[in-house]
């Protein structure tokens, strides 16, 4: 096997393969994690007990709450700056009301279905979230997160090919305290968080927390009354109890609540034409093609843009150019938890943890207003032909129980885990996609005056189809529910052989099942065995191996040596008329690396080097297909046959060169190659095949992040006073956004900061305050997150395998990141 690894990149991975990259930190560590004499001791429980980050043969990286308030992070979407290089952040589509998740080359472009499953597995509390619906919501008081990397399959179970991203909450003090924090910023924005804890009562502790985030629309929308894009109005409360009746039980139960009310970043018209595409044979027009077809010639002509409108693809528009209606989209999240631990003995514990949570989404996505299809031409008449528009309606409801048998303990040199694991989740969803402005008077193009843009009615289409935007009213694209069990029995054991040298083996055995139906496929009910339709009824079973060798060559120096497997669930694409089905994935791990301490512990050096290969690999294929004055997005998810080639390198460096000053740099390196899949098309009976260039998205080959913190004593204040200055630096190399496109996104290079004078003593008791400036995008660098070359391609052929038509051409559209955001804050700790 060729490992396509650049030179450079090559020569630190042969250091690797001598040594190992066991568990990384990239984020400036939390005051009590950097004492006078060096680098601090980091706890984690991705081994599902507590061991120091250091010695644990995981890669992992660990953001703690110091840095999640020194980036100002809010939510799961602000890490889509790049904080944790390996972790791969976005918005699908242009939503924040679902969230694309990715590690190490693992990220899936459409987890959106509600049959298909995430590569990258989120967990709040131990417990697995089943949708990345409503991950965007606030988080409450977060302790730590925990970032593994590589699959998990043996200890956190199915769809961790990729990795997994553990939420681990502040659990009650037993002690009365308190914070309570609040703050403005630009663009209207305001904070506020309470956390309380109160005192233990006949082995009782009870802990509140709320939360509060707003921000107004960066970019506005001129049509009075309607919301603009990259608003976000978040709430959430949550209460957690501890019960420790006698000596070595503790029952954990909470309970929390989220609405994220939100409106979607605003899609922009980046180019016109880019491809210069023009009638006649297509070989005129080489860059002319859309991937997987074939055709001789090229009929009509790009459609022009519509009076007003802006194309700039250099910079974020402020106001749009034309308004439209938009109204935020809601998301809402709720669950109750219960964690159990018994210390039955010194050489056993046994855990239960069981949760219910559910989501309900309403998106209201009108985002690509006169940007993207359907595209009207000069001239248009009668009752729908200068409509346009598209509001991207959807509504999905998921209710998820889940149940964790644990038992974790030690036999001499043996330590150990086992567990059984059950989850049961329903899913439904409906979609929607109806035209909502149209444009009268409209005679030629590049008129600047005679016209008009109006709002078509809510509910009627054209003035007596009832197929609008309002509910009730619409014309439904698709609707499907799904039902999806999964069973699991696992067992991992750690045979310490000498005080240096240990071996971990483990197993999961999985058992999965989905039942589906696709109810409503543009507007119609199927018909199963008619063109193709048969609902989902599929199992899975898999068995996921692991074996890690690791090596303590010194106190301060660790090695280890890795073999994973993983596995991603199959499904179906409603987003398909027959409701297409596809397999699971597979994905077999190889990990070393190396992990030193130096420089008397004022030096940490990660490094990790891993090989993926990947079988049956999941991609998607998405087209627009034009219904009248609208149009549907058909997305079908194939496996690509062949392997698919991961490999990569990490490093992650700590330094503390003198007292009070932390300086970190982190670096991913994540190459991808997918082989050539052969696509066959049938159109007016005419049948060809293609061998066609498949891509991971969202993932950069080269990332970086880079941080500097500083704690200056300030006595004359008070005696625990600092001035904490933090600044940090993240990189990303040009990605793509579509599995089907080598279109990609823009590179990126965003700077945050913050200024903060903390624990000024209030002179009452243990009452300290804290008070500090922030800057999220410190430069207010504008990039293209997520380019859409859809509509700058002609459509595939229909009628026969010779031509292909240009009319609905524009240009490419797509997404700028958040401008630069600022503010103040104050936190009072009793």
């Amino acid at each position: 096997m060729r490992t396509c690894f650049p030179a450079a990149s090559a020569a630190v991975l042969s250091l690797a393969l001598a040594t190992q990259a066991h568990a990384q930190t990239h984020t400036a560590p939390a005051p009590a994690e950097v004492a006078g004499d060096g680098l601090g001791d980091i706890v984690v429980t991705a081994m599902k007990r507590e061991t120091n980050l250091q010695s644990t043969p995981i890669a992992i990286s660990v953001v703690n709450a110091q840095a999640l308030k020194d980036r100002h992070v809010q939510s799961l979407l602000d890490f889509a700056d790049g904080a944790v290089p390996g972790l791969r952040v976005a918005t699908f589509e242009a939503r924040q009301s679902a969230l694309t998740i990715g590690i190490r080359g693992i990220v899936p472009l459409d987890a959106n279905q509600p049959a298909r499953e995430q590569g990258v597995g989120v967990y709040i509390d131990g417990v697995y979230m089943g949708r990345q619906h409503g991950l965007n919501a606030a988080l409450f008081d977060v302790e730590r997160i925990e970032v593994l990397k590589g699959p998990q399959g043996t200890l956190f179970g199915r769809n961790t090919e990729g990795g997994a991203l553990s939420i681990v909450s502040k659990a009650p003090s037993g002690k009365f305290e308190g914070r309570v924090s609040g703050g403005i910023g630009n663009y209207g924005s305001h904070n506020a968080e309470l956390h309380l804890d109160l005192p233990e009562v006949h082995g009782f502790s009870f802990k509140l927390d709320g939360v509060l985030q707003h921000q107004d629309a960066t970019t506005r929308n001129p049509l009075t009354g309607q919301t603009g894009w990259n608003y976000y109005d978040r709430k959430g409360i949550r209460g957690a109890v501890r019960w420790k009746p006698v000596d070595g039980i503790t029952n954990d139960f909470s309970v929390d609540v989220s609405r994220d009310s939100n409106s979607p970043f605003y899609s922009q018209l980046l180019n016109y034409n880019p491809n210069n595409c023009v009638a006649g044979p297509q070989s005129a027009s080489p860059n002319c093609v859309l991937p997987g077809t074939q055709y001789d010639t090229l009929t009509g002509a790009p459609r022009p843009t519509l009076p007003g409108v802006v194309v700039e693809g250099k910079d974020r528009m402020t106001v749009a150019d034309i308004g439209v209606p938009q109204q935020p989209s809601v998301d809402k999240t709720h669950g109750f938890t219960n964690n159990f631990k018994w210390k039955v003995a010194p050489e056993l514990e046994l855990r239960s943890i069981t949760a219910w949570r559910g989501v309900d989404v309403a998106q209201w996505d009108n985002s690509g207003g006169a940007h993207r299809p359907p595209v009207v031409a000069p001239g248009c008449t009668g009752a729908t032909a200068c409509n346009f528009s598209r509001y991207s309606l959807a509504n999905l409801r998921q209710r998820q129980f889940s149940q964790e048998l644990q038992a974790v303990g030690s036999l001499g040199r043996v330590d150990y885990v086992a567990g059984l694991y059950y989850f049961n989740e329903h899913v439904s969803d409906d979609a929607a996609t109806p035209a909502s402005m149209r444009i009268t008077g409209y005679t030629t193009a590049g008129q600047t005056s005679g016209y008009n843009y109006e709002v078509l009615d809510p509910c009627f289409f054209n003035g007596t189809t009832p197929a609008g935007s309002q509910p009730g009213c619409q014309s439904i694209d698709r609707a499907s529910k799904v039902n999806s069990k999964s069973y699991a029995v696992y067992g991992q054991a750690t045979w310490h052989l000498t005080d240096a040298l240990h071996l971990t083996a483990g197993g999961r055995y999985t058992h999965d099942r989905k039942r589906g139906e696709l109810l409503l496929s543009r507007n119609v009910a199927p018909v199963a065995g008619v063109n193709g339709y048969e609902p989902l009824r599929e199992s899975w079973n898999r068995f996921n191996p692991m074996v890690t060798v690791a090596y303590d060559v010194s106190r301060d120096v660790h090695v280890y040596a890795k073999y994973a497997t993983g596995y991603r669930a199959g499904g179906a694409s409603s987003r398909t008329s027959n409701y297409q089905a596809f397999d699971p994935e597979d994905v077999k791990s190889y990990e070393i690396g190396l992990k030193t301490d130096f420089w008397d512990r004022r030096g940490r050096f990660n490094l990790a080097g891993f090989v993926m290969d990947r079988k049956d690999s999941q991609v998607d294929i998405s087209s627009i297909q034009f219904v009248g004055s609208s149009s549907f997005n058909n997305l079908v998810t194939i496996n690509a046959p062949g392997t698919t080639k991961i490999r990569g390198i990490e490093a992650e460096l700590t330094l503390q060169p003198v007292e009070r000053l932390t300086l970190s740099a982190s670096y991913a390196y994540t190459y991808t190659k997918i082989p050539l899949v052969p696509i066959t098309v049938n159109a007016g009976g005419v049948s060809y095949t293609t061998l066609q260039r498949f891509y991971i998205v969202f993932t950069p080959r080269n990332a970086a992040s880079g941080s500097i913190d500083y704690a200056l004593p300030m006595p004359m204040v008070s005696a625990d006073s600092q001035l904490r200055f933090h600044i940090d630096g993240n990189y990303a190399q040009a990605t793509q956004t579509f599995d089907q496109f080598a279109t990609k996104n823009d590179a990126s290079f965003i700077v945050n900061a913050r200024l903060a004078l903390t624990d000024i003593d209030m002179g009452q008791g243990r009452s300290k305050l804290t008070a500090g400036i922030w800057v999220r995008n410190l430069f207010d660098t504008a990039y293209v997150y997520r380019r859409d070359p859809s509509n700058s391609l002609p459509g595939a052929p229909t009628t026969n395998a010779v031509s292909a038509s240009l009319n609905n051409i524009m240009g490419d559209y797509g997404n700028f990141n958040a401008p630069r955001t600022f503010g103040v804050e104050a936190s009072l700790k009793f």
